[in-house]
């Protein structure tokens, strides 16, 4: 290991962090409650060019027997998607359960935003809605499976599929934190040169109020002595 230079080190240190944050924030799932037409909204944070799957069900609240249990076919759940510059990526009416994909083109945060639009619920539901939600980013939104059946892959071409689309996300999300590392820099660049001039103006304010009040002083003494 003494031949090798730190900063190849660093590179493959943050090769394998990398990896390691796609493997753990890949996919998230989580279950929230909802009310009658209430809306409920994510920000995830996505690279540029980079698949995202969504998945969800629904379950009604039952009076009776406290419990929740699967939502009837005619409920509706409205599904909206927001890139960073507030455009509207995905915006469909869906069913108590499905699934719903967008390709991001801009990086940064996305708004992701479901509600339902059905009253039925306030009807059988006493206005309590529970939706389980799967969010997979990047290359864990590939249905790997259906990838080997459709083009006929061989185990090792199927895993030299997944190391490439793997390496690849590794990119996005490389490129990603240079793009975030860029907007820091102007913020703080711009930051300071306002600071700077605000520094400069405060500074100019109390010279010339200190010119004036010589100026006034002076006026004050002068008109003592001639009286």
């Amino acid at each position: 290991m003494a031949g090798v230079r730190p900063g190849l080190l660093r590179a493959m240190g943050r090769q394998v962090l990398l990896l390691l944050a796609l493997c753990a924030t890949g996919a998230r799932g989580l279950y929230f409650h909802i009310g009658e037409t209430e809306k409920r909204c994510f920000i995830e944070e996505i690279p540029d060019e980079t698949m995202v799957i969504g998945n969800y069900r629904t379950q009604m609240w039952d009076k009776q027997k406290e419990v929740f249990l699967p939502s009837t076919p005619g409920l509706g759940m409205h599904v909206e998607v927001k890139d960073p510059d507030g455009k509207v990526v995905l915006s469909r009416q869906y069913g108590s359960e499905g699934r719903f994909t967008f390709t991001s083109h801009t990086p940064g945060d996305h708004q992701i935003c479901l509600h339902s639009n059905s009253t039925r619920m306030a009807l059988f539901a006493g206005g309590k809605l529970r939706v389980h939600l799967d969010i997979q980013v990047g290359e864990h939104a590939n249905n790997y499976p259906e990838i080997a059946a459709k083009d006929k892959l061989t185990e090792l071409q199927l895993r030299a599929r997944q190391l490439l689309d793997q390496v690849e996300q590794i990119q996005k999300e490389q490129d990603y934190q240079r793009y975030r590392e860029e907007r820091f820099r102007l913020t703080s660049e711009s930051t300071n040169q306002r600071v700077l001039w605000w520094s400069i103006a405060q500074t100019v304010i109390l010279i010339l109020t200190g010119i004036w009040q010589m100026r006034h002083l002076k006026s004050f003494f002068e008109a003592k002595k001639l009286v």
